[in-house]
Order: C-alpha cells, then structure tokens, then sequence
C-alpha cells in the first residue's frame, strides 16, 4: 500500500507540475511585451514629450474599446460556470465601465470633448472585432485568454511608466492627465484587479485540454500585438484612408 501510496503522489505532482497556467501564455509573448514596454508613445507620457493631441486622439479611442471590452467581459459572466466566477466577471465589466471611464470622462470634461459619435480608427476595430469574435465565437477559456492582455499588459506598462517616472524625478514637467493615467494603471487596486483575472486565466488554462490550451496562447499572443497596434496608431493619429478622394475618380466607372 505505501509503495502504491508513493506511486500515486508521485504521478499527483507530475500533472500538477505540468498544469499549464497563464504565465505559459506570457513566456510566449515575452518578447513582443519587452518591446511594447519600451514603447514610443508610453516613453514620451512619461517624459512629458507626447503631443497633446496624440494623447487626446487616444484617450477617445480608448473609450470606445473600453465599451466593447465591458461588453465582451459581460458575455463571458453569462457563460461561467460557477456563480463566483460570473460574479467577477460582471465586476471586471463594472470596473470597465466605470472607474476606468472615469478617468477618461475627467479628461474629457477638461477638454471639452466627447467620444460620442466617433468612430473607431482602423487598430481600435481590428482589436475591437478579434476579441468580440472570440468571445462570442470561441470556448469560455478562449474568451478569457482574449482579453487578458488588456488587464496584464496595462498592468505591466503601468509599473515600468511608474519606475520611470521615480527615475526621472524632478528632471522633467509632464501635464497631470499623463501623471493621472500612470497612477491608475501602476496602482496597487488596478494590480489586484489584474491579479485576480490571472487566477481565473489560470485555473481556465489548468482544466482545459491541450488543442485548447494552444489556441488560448494564440489569442493572447494576438491581443498582445494588437495592444502594441493601439499605441502605433496613436502615436501615429491613424485615420481611415478616404479612398475614393485618394485615388481619384474614374472617368468612366466598370460595367456591371
């Protein structure tokens, strides 16, 4: 009997050793969110050089995610398979929809302007699009592997925006709208938010079968490039392209 015991304590902790969890999903992207970190515009918010008006177009643009990715953590509460877990998930959609808009909503106060009416640029959709499909389309594991990115990312950015910001010190004057997003998003109580998301990626990833296991890292790699796209297309002031102006009208058009 001990011997057996041993035997199967011993076969316990191989497959505990083994159970994939959502730090896998990281070490695969590692190299993606080592550049992302180090990005142009996330650098210049820090040392107060982003233009003003790259970060207002990305303030909005923002908002108009947020109400997507509220939506889709919304849908993944319907499908949870225990209370707790939806409980969670309709407060993550919650958070979403209010603490992280009310920083955007101050923002917009000062300024004078709202998202209302505006569209979605082309990385904010191509982002937008992707997580819905998944979350509506795809496994419940899939659906929280998706997002994912939006929680840690952040979280990740927002600590190493802080590191940066107690380097430089006194040496450099940034607006307090950059200082305001920095303190959110490297705070303890959005850390504890993202924290606890993880834990339910993990046990997401601990029971999933191995064919699902490889598409929950596939979309968290995805969502990863895609949060890099986000801040390219805000530094960059990405606008649809007016097609027709661009490449001018045919004299004639095409039969039918």
């Amino acid at each position: 009997f001990t011997i057996l015991h041993c035997i199967a304590a011993t076969i316990s902790l191989k497959q505990q050793d083994s159970r994939m969890s959502a730090q896998a999903f990281w070490k695969a992207a590692a190299p993606l969110i080592a550049v992302t970190e180090m990005h142009p515009f996330l650098v210049a918010m820090v040392d107060g050089t982003l233009d003003m008006e790259s970060f207002r177009y990305y303030v909005v643009q923002d908002a108009l995610y947020l109400g997507d990715f509220a939506d889709c953590l919304q849908r993944l509460s319907k499908g949870a398979d225990n209370e707790h877990d939806a409980k969670r998930l309709e407060a993550f959609a919650k958070g979403a929809q209010e603490a992280e808009m009310e920083l955007h909503n101050s923002f917009f106060a000062e300024w004078d302007i709202s998202a209302e009416g505006v569209q979605q640029m082309p990385n904010t959709l191509l982002y937008t699009s992707y997580m819905k499909r998944i979350v509506a389309t795809r496994c419940h594991a899939e659906g929280l592997a998706v997002l994912l990115p939006c929680f840690w990312v952040y979280m990740h950015v927002g600590k190493k925006m802080l590191q940066l910001r107690k380097d430089l010190g006194d040496s450099v004057i940034r607006c307090p709208q950059f200082d305001a997003w920095i303190d959110m998003y490297g705070g303890d109580d959005f850390e504890k938010e993202v924290k606890d998301y993880i834990k339910m990626c993990d046990k997401a990833a601990a029971e999933a079968d191995a064919d699902t296991q490889k598409e929950m890292e596939k979309h968290f790699i995805m969502s990863c490039k895609l949060e890099h796209m986000f801040w390219d297309q805000a530094q960059n002031r990405m606008e649809w392209p007016n097609i027709v102006t661009d490449q001018g009208c045919p004299n004639e058009a095409l039969p039918n």
